[in-house]
């Protein structure tokens, strides 16, 4: 129960991050935190219950500086599903492709790189899509940092789709 993840809200109701329990209850305890949602769980103290909550809200605005979720193999094939952007093909074995291969200028950002099966990978070769008549399912785009580690989750709560926009 007190690792269960909350999701922490900024003062304009902007996602921030994800906490524990523990750190949770501190925010609550020393106001500086208003839960939004509660879970069905309670924790029971001596002199009190205290419901679990499953949204928190800060009572002050915290500027962000944007945390960018690196750029890795493991990020670009967990941003993409474990699915090939060229045929849709799920294998235990993926790779990552450059859309516009190195030798053509292409470069490793979130934008040039995709999730590929081996077999289009070896397929599509040092061409670009379009060259390769092989094109993209979905192009490319950075993930934002909330979003990434909220679907590193699997199975989002309901109650917080309205706040991650997910309704």
């Amino acid at each position: 129960m007190f690792n269960r993840p909350i999701l922490l809200l900024n003062q304009n109701y902007e996602p921030l991050s994800l906490c524990r329990l523990k750190r949770a209850l501190v925010l609550i305890m020393s106001r500086k935190a208003e839960p939004l949602e509660r879970s069905d769980l309670v924790i029971h103290t001596v002199n009190m219950n205290i419901p679990v909550p499953s949204v928190l809200r800060l009572n002050y605005y915290v500027r962000v500086h944007r945390r960018e979720v690196p750029l890795t193999k493991r990020n670009i094939l967990r941003r993409d599903n474990n699915t090939c952007q060229y045929c849709g093909a799920r294998k235990p074995i993926m790779t990552t492709d450059h859309v516009i291969p190195k030798a053509m200028g292409g470069t490793d950002s979130w934008e040039n790189l995709v999730c590929a099966c081996p077999e289009c990978n070896a397929r599509k070769g040092n061409r670009t899509p379009a060259q390769a008549k092989m094109p993209l399912r979905r192009k490319p785009k950075a993930p934002h940092y909330i979003t990434f580690a909220v679907n590193s989750l699997g199975d989002i709560p309901e109650a917080w789709r309205q706040y991650l926009f997910l309704s």
